[in-house]
């Protein structure tokens, strides 16, 4: 009993220290404007993996999310909020990628069972999550936390979503930096476009 007891007291102890340390060693979350750390991984894309870097989206506009767990009901609606609208992103030339520190076999499970079009990025280590300031957002179980990054085609971030709701989160980033429209192409000289309207 007394073995019991002094057991019982060492995991208490263990936990609480993991709850309870310092936010510190967390790395800070990256700003709009910076310049965004590259990266080198594979992802899984449906049930292929394949190596990628961020510096092979140069020119583009990458939504680079971060969620803490495959299948958690979180998780899953925040990946299928982005399934629904993947047409939506890819007509306005963004692209789409998910993060977290599950494995392959996890994420070709998730990919699968949702029907997701977007890669899912590899960091067992953690590496990316560090960078981008998401590791242990839940300390304890040393899952990366929610937030999403939108990096512009220079490189440099252009929004930081730290607090996501899962169900609106995709919507919102459309709202935010997907639906500005294509500039016109400038009128030909002497088209009826170009020459001024007289009454």
């Amino acid at each position: 009993m007394k073995i019991l007891s002094m057991a019982l007291v060492a995991i208490v102890v263990v936990v609480a220290a993991l709850a309870l340390r310092p936010k510190s060693a967390r790395a800070e979350l990256l700003k709009e404007g910076d310049m965004a750390p590259p990266f080198a991984t594979q992802m899984v894309v449906g049930q292929q993996l394949s190596p990628v870097s961020l510096a092979d989206f140069h020119g583009k506009k990458v939504i680079l999310y971060f969620y803490p767990k495959d299948f958690t009901s979180g998780c899953t609606k925040e990946a299928c909020a982005f399934r629904d609208g993947y047409a939506k992103y890819q007509s306005a030339g963004l692209v789409v990628l998910g993060c977290s520190i599950d494995s392959a076999e996890s994420h070709k499970g998730f990919i699968q069972q949702y029907s997701l079009p977007f890669p899912l990025l590899l960091d067992p280590d953690k590496k990316i999550a560090k960078e981008y300031g998401a590791a242990n957002g839940i300390p304890i179980l040393g899952f990366d936390r929610r937030i999403t990054y939108v990096i512009g085609e220079d490189g440099k971030i252009l929004k930081v979503y730290p607090n996501v709701d899962p169900s609106t989160h995709a919507t919102q980033i459309l709202s935010d930096v997907g639906t500005t429209p294509a500039a016109p192409p400038p009128a030909a000289a002497g088209s009826p476009a170009s020459t001024p309207a007289t009454n």
